[in-house]
């Protein structure tokens, strides 16, 4: 599909009849296949819609390099419009986690629900940053990094984020290294860790009467787990369900435990 003249690789499955899907915003460096664990277990009942921002996996990068917060929601309200889709449920990881409420705030009538998955939002304190990351954000060094890229920083940044290292095999390294390759990715990344966010004030969150359950890996050095609390504190009547042994991808790094949460949330949802 293409959107503002951006090509958009996209997975769209379960019914087509669903009146309220499931679309899932993956994270920076991530690609709708971060996603693959909750589709298969979702999708049997639920229609389930996942894509590859702009400028990561598969899809266009923004030509202008403009991977502001408020660019991205505008982008996904008409790439919704072209799909077809006036309401869903919004689950995002990390910086889809932030889109994915950004988008809320700014068209509440859209989301008929949120699922925020670690997400972004609040002033970072991290314990701990993956390479790449900090490669991308160096003045010097992210000019390297959009030319040359070791196999090696993909494995450690992965290793990172992962609440359990051994759970990241070298599939998965191949899969983010090849798809961090792919032309103008790289640019990509480092137009958005190092472009200002933005986003809207979380205080707008409170304003929202959206149904919210918020997942966060208790092992997340990223964004730390008590950032968790920030979100629940202004989202009246949203739910914290916290996975003590996972890091800051909880849905790719324990699928099943996740989707298990997930299920009777969006069961719930259907207009």
């Amino acid at each position: 599909m293409t959107v503002d003249g951006i090509r958009v690789h996209l997975r769209d499955e379960g019914p087509r009849t669903d009146p309220v899907p499931i679309v899932l915003l993956h994270g920076t460096s991530a690609s709708l296949h971060t996603w693959d664990g909750w589709t298969a277990a979702l999708a049997p009942a639920r229609r389930v819609i996942r894509l590859d921002l702009p400028g990561f996996g598969l899809s266009d990068g923004f030509a202008d390099g403009d991977y502001a917060i408020a660019r991205y929601v505008g982008f996904l309200q008409r790439w919704l419009d072209r799909l077809g889709v006036p309401r869903a449920i919004v689950a995002g990881n990390s910086l889809g986690g932030q889109i994915a409420w950004a988008l809320a705030v700014a068209d509440p009538s859209r989301v008929a629900g949120l699922v925020l998955v670690d997400a972004a939002g609040f002033p970072l304190a991290s314990t701990s940053v993956p390479i790449g990351f900090r490669l991308a954000r160096l003045p010097v060094a992210n000019r390297l990094f959009t030319h040359l890229l070791p196999r090696a920083v993909i494995r450690s940044s992965l290793r990172n984020v992962y609440g359990d290292p051994s759970r990241v095999t070298e599939a998965l390294v191949t899969r983010y290294y090849e798809l961090t390759l792919r032309e103008g990715n790289r640019a990509a990344v480092v137009r958005r860790l190092t472009t200002r966010s933005g986003a809207p004030d979380p205080e707008g969150l409170r304003a929202l009467r959206t149904p919210t359950l918020i997942l966060w890996g208790g092992r997340d050095r990223l964004i730390p787990p008590d950032h968790a609390e920030h979100f629940a504190a202004r989202l009246a009547g949203s739910r914290v369900v916290r996975f003590d042994a996972l890091g800051h991808v909880p849905q790719e790094e324990d699928p099943a435990a996740t989707a298990a949460a997930v299920l009777p949330f969006v069961q719930g949802i259907t207009r």
